[in-house]
């Protein structure tokens, strides 16, 4: 679970973290670090200074004072320091005109992410974060026939390499990371290709033909339409 700061959480920045599947928990204060903490401990933490909302001047999306500013933000991120392993993996949301907040507080922080954030930007700090608290070991995702190295950017289909551009990659991942759950075409499009993106339901369409194609015909079934809703790849595991 990843603990949030501050606990006003901005609306695009909680819908990246659902969309994306994370468990995560606001933390308004350093005592919220170790009161609130989950029993198997905090699997990293993402601290925004300045505020919920990075369009507003120290306002949180709801238009109050966040709480405590940036002087709170890092004493949360000390506090996570103390509270929990060394290898917790702590990202920092930053404006572009407040860099200088990071100056002589490496110690606090592992990586940081210009705010507004794009989403695919920080998914891959995100992950790349979660590799490296984990010893840097390759991390692949396997599924059947499919493997996906995602420090490598490849995959393979019954050990054979799919050459795949760019954005095909990162849909066949994002859909791969979760095998089971169904995406609706406006969440694939917000998630893979960014809020921004303004291109219609068909561009996801287009690419998932283009990925049954390159899967091959005994793999095509591997990404599953979704009648009315959307796909997803593979079928969900009960438990």
């Amino acid at each position: 679970m990843y603990a949030v700061h501050p606990a006003t959480v901005s609306t695009e920045l909680a819908h990246f973290l659902d969309l994306g599947g994370y468990a995560w928990k606001p933390v308004a204060t350093a005592a919220d670090v170790t009161a609130g903490a989950p029993p198997e401990g905090w699997a990293g933490a993402i601290i925004r200074l300045g505020g919920g909302d990075p369009n507003s001047e120290g306002l949180s999306s709801g238009g109050v004072a966040s709480e405590g500013g940036t002087d709170a933000a890092w004493t949360v991120a000390r506090a996570l320091r103390e509270h929990a392993a060394a290898t917790l993996p702590v990202l920092v949301l930053v404006r572009g005109n407040a860099l200088d907040e990071l100056t002589m507080r490496d110690e606090l922080f592992d990586d940081f992410c210009l705010d507004p954030f794009h989403p695919r930007e920080l998914e891959a700090r995100l992950a790349h974060l979660a590799a490296a608290s984990n010893g840097g070991s390759t991390e692949i995702i396997e599924y059947g026939p499919l493997r996906i190295n995602l420090d490598t950017y490849e995959a393979v289909v019954d050990e054979r390499p799919l050459d795949l551009t760019y954005m095909e990659y990162e849909l066949l991942r994002f859909l791969a990371s979760q095998p089971g759950r169904v995406f609706t075409r406006e969440a694939l499009l917000n998630q893979v290709w960014g809020y921004e993106y303004y291109g219609g339901a068909r561009t996801v369409d287009v690419h998932v033909r283009r990925l049954r194609a390159k899967l091959g015909e005994e793999n095509a079934d591997l990404i599953q339409t979704v009648r009315s809703v959307g796909y997803r790849l593979g079928t969900y595991r009960w438990r």
